[in-house]
């Protein structure tokens, strides 16, 4: 789980960045439900159980996004970091994500059998900020039975700058999220690149 000092250093990562267009911004596209639109997200019978199984059974993990209508960091989230080609091939080779929306009324099932709406599961899951991306392990048993909040492995509880997103699913997929935190994790690769004579704020 993310402690207080990791939220801050993705929370605290909300401007937007200064070489993306405005053409690029408006290019993003928004479905009828008022949420942006990634036509790579999966779409599913909303089962969660299954639809951790299905991204396993392809060595992917299950990421769950919340968002909602005139989110403006979702907004940024799809047209900034979902526009980085170096991000969305990483992501779409070893995660299937799944866009519910935050005051939803489409039913979801839960890892432990239980259906609600999605504006119940984000309560259930304790949902406080969009975008917020929840990670499961790619072991459909280690999630059996369960509710989502007690099966996650790794929480983005907000808008991540480039950098930041992209280490977090590196972080994930890693399986490193079983021996360390996210923030050291973050520490130990920003001092391997200035080892490296690489600046980490550069892209």
């Amino acid at each position: 789980m993310m402690n207080r000092r990791e939220f801050t250093l993705g929370a605290g990562a909300l401007c937007a960045l200064p070489w993306l267009t405005s053409a690029a911004r408006a290019a993003v596209e928004v479905g009828d439900n008022g949420l942006h639109v990634q036509s790579w997200f999966i779409e599913s019978f909303l089962d969660l159980k299954e639809d951790v199984a299905t991204a396993a059974s392809e060595g992917r993990h299950l990421a769950v996004v919340f968002e909602q209508r005139g989110c403006p960091y979702c907004k940024e989230m799809h047209a900034v970091n979902l526009q980085d080609d170096r991000i969305v091939s990483y992501v779409r080779e070893n995660f299937d994500i799944l866009q519910l929306d935050l005051w939803g009324s489409r039913g979801v099932t839960d890892f432990d059998g239980e259906e609600m709406e999605e504006r119940a599961l984000a309560r259930r899951w304790q949902i406080n900020f969009t975008p917020t991306i929840i990670f499961f392990p790619n072991d459909p048993a280690a999630v059996d039975g369960k509710i989502g909040r007690n099966a996650e492995i790794a929480r983005m509880p907000g808008y991540f700058k480039p950098f930041h997103f992209l280490s977090m699913f590196e972080f994930v997929r890693e399986g490193l999220y079983r021996d360390q935190s996210f923030q050291r994790y973050l520490q130990n690769k920003f001092e391997k690149l200035r080892a490296e004579g690489k600046d980490p704020d550069v892209w």
